[in-house]
């Protein structure tokens, strides 16, 4: 059903700042894992649409070269990029969006997120747009969710013991979906680079959840990894080399680990074996990568999956051993089976999970009253 209800030629759409996203309900953690559930229901489905042949790309950015003979266009430096990142969503959402951003590792020079979001939402049946929003919170916490999303489904039910690398806004956004799915959560550790980032994380910790009473700083990442039920990699790393990458031995991990895997990671050649099982968070966007970037792959997008694809074209993995989220959350796949194996879900990130949660924030708004009314015209000069 289309949002635009009225008949009219006048086109309006309400502008949301950060402040007003946030009165909206963008960081409501519990309710973005559900949204992000009913999402994953409709990945199974098919009902949905992103770039690409297989309608599952991440979306189209532009990178600039090293050396340049235009003195105006940016050099190659870490994160310069500009981005879109298109999508539908079917089922009760019925929308489409894009979420637009530049990326620059130096803006943290100026006081900057290293990344600076929009998103605008559309209607389906006009184009009209409905929206135009402040996407910085947005993106974290839908990213957030799906590590949730993955607890609620594959970790065990009695976790209680969180490991996570990088204490920056995905650590955050991802340890507040797992306290979310898993209530019994008491006990963090925690490995961060920096003295100041990994302050800000373990006093914002101790703010925002009071129950957990043991918090733990560790220096390697197998100590992150030794004892914990749930473990994610949340780290910035360089790419192009997979030696850059945090490698995780088989030998640290105890029976019944979940792996929620949203950055730069390299698994040993012992995670290859049947008893492990690996999962998408959708396979097709990984399959679309594939057909995007040379060999091997895992050496310019860093995540799991396409670690395991590499290994499904080296006839080291059999392609029918890899699972996807959303057959899980439909039911079409079992979650969890039983309390001592290991499961390791790659997240890679989907424009479709902006529109899912940019739509819930929209008609919140909308219900609300929250948001600045601007007009795109009352009459149309071209027709």
């Amino acid at each position: 059903m289309s949002e635009v209800a009225s008949s009219s030629a006048a086109i309006d759409f309400i502008y949301l700042n950060e402040a007003q996203m946030i009165e909206a309900g963008v960081t409501d953690m519990a309710g973005c894992v559900d949204t992000m559930e009913e999402m994953f229901a409709l990945l199974h489905e098919g009902d949905y649409r992103m770039p690409g042949a297989n309608n599952s790309s991440h979306g189209s950015m532009i990178t600039f070269p090293e050396d340049s003979p235009f003195p105006n266009m940016p050099k190659n430096t870490a994160d310069r990029r500009f981005m879109a990142m298109p999508a539908y969503l079917g089922g009760k959402f019925g929308t489409a969006g894009v979420k637009w951003y530049g990326s620059n590792i130096a803006n943290r020079e100026k006081g900057l997120p290293r990344s600076i979001l929009m998103f605008i939402l559309n209607d389906t049946d006009t184009g009209a747009p409905l929206a135009f929003m402040s996407a910085n919170l947005l993106s974290a916490y839908r990213t957030g969710a799906i590590p949730g999303v993955g607890a609620r489904h594959l970790a065990r039910h009695d976790s209680r013991v969180v490991g996570i690398c990088g204490p920056g806004v995905m650590a955050r956004t991802s340890l507040s979906a797992f306290m979310a799915t898993c209530p019994n959560i008491d006990t963090l550790k925690v490995k961060g680079r920096g003295e100041t980032s990994l302050t800000a994380f373990l006093e914002w910790v101790g703010k925002t959840f009071p129950q957990i009473t043991t918090i733990e700083t560790v220096t390697t990442d197998e100590e992150v990894v030794r004892d914990c039920d749930i473990v994610s990699f949340c780290q910035a790393s360089p790419t192009g080399d997979v030696s850059f990458y945090p490698k995780i031995e088989r030998e640290w991990v105890k029976p019944g680990t979940f792996f929620a895997m949203p950055a730069a990671v390299n698994f040993a050649a012992e995670f290859l074996a049947s008893d492990i099982r690996k999962v998408f968070d959708n396979t097709g966007l990984y399959q679309a990568w594939m057909e995007e970037v040379p060999r091997p792959a895992h050496d310019i997008i860093p995540l799991a999956g396409v670690q395991w694809l590499d290994m499904v074209e080296q006839r080291k993995l059999d392609q029918a051993s890899l699972e996807d989220l959303g057959a899980i959350v439909a039911g079409a796949s079992p979650g969890r089976r039983n309390e001592e194996e290991i499961i390791v879900l790659s997240v890679g990130g989907m424009p479709v999970e902006d529109v899912a949660w940019g739509t819930r924030i929209y008609r919140n708004a909308i219900e609300r009253g929250i948001g600045t009314k601007l007009n795109l015209w009352d009459q149309p000069a071209l027709r």
